[in-house]
C-alpha cells in the first residue's frame, strides 16, 4: 500500500496540468458550480517558448462539483510562440504531450505535437477519446520555428 501511495505521489508531482487563465459562465445552476467555458494555458514540455491555449466546456452542477460529470468533447486550441524557442533535447516526430481526464473513468483530452520538417513548424492537435468510441471533433494549430532554430528529432 505504501508503494502505491508513493507511485501516486510521484505521478501527480510529474503530471502536467494546464493553468486556468479565466472562464465565463454559460448556464446558471442552483446547486453546484455553473456550466462554463474555461480558457487554460499549457506550456509545451519539450519546446521552451511555446504555450498552447485551450478553451473547453466544463460541466457544473452536482456532478461537476464532485468530479462525476463528463465534459463535452469540443475543444479549441491556439499555440503561440511566447519567448525564444529552444529545444533542449531531441523530440519525436509525433508525440502526445498532454493528457487529462474529462470524465470519471473513460474519456481523456489529449494534445499531440507533430513536427512538419518541410515547413519548419510544430503542429499541435487536440482531441478527446473514449475507451469504447472516440470523437471526431478536433482542433489544430501550428507554430513556425525560425529557420536558424534546429528541430532535433529522435
Amino acid at each position: 500500500m505504501r508503494r502505491l501511495s508513493l507511485l501516486f505521489l510521484l505521478w501527480s508531482a510529474t503530471a502536467l496540468h494546464a493553468e486556468e487563465i479565466g472562464s465565463v459562465d454559460t448556464v446558471f445552476k442552483f446547486i453546484g458550480p455553473d456550466h462554463k467555458i474555461v480558457v487554460e494555458a499549457f506550456d509545451d514540455p519539450g519546446v521552451e517558448g511555446v504555450t498552447c491555449y485551450l478553451s473547453r466546456a466544463r460541466t457544473g452542477g452536482l456532478k461537476g462539483a464532485f468530479g462525476l460529470a463528463e465534459d463535452k468533447s469540443e475543444v479549441s486550441i491556439a499555440c503561440r510562440q511566447v519567448g525564444p524557442i529552444a529545444i533542449a533535447k531531441p523530440i519525436r516526430q509525433q508525440e502526445e504531450i498532454f493528457s487529462e481526464r474529462i470524465s470519471l473513468v473513460f474519456k481523456r483530452l489529449r494534445i499531440v505535437r507533430m513536427v512538419d520538417t518541410k515547413r519548419h513548424a510544430l503542429v499541435y492537435l487536440t482531441y478527446s477519446d473514449r475507451v469504447i468510441e472516440g470523437s471526431p471533433q478536433n482542433s489544430v494549430t501550428a507554430v513556425a520555428v525560425a529557420g536558424d532554430t534546429a528541430i532535433p528529432l529522435r
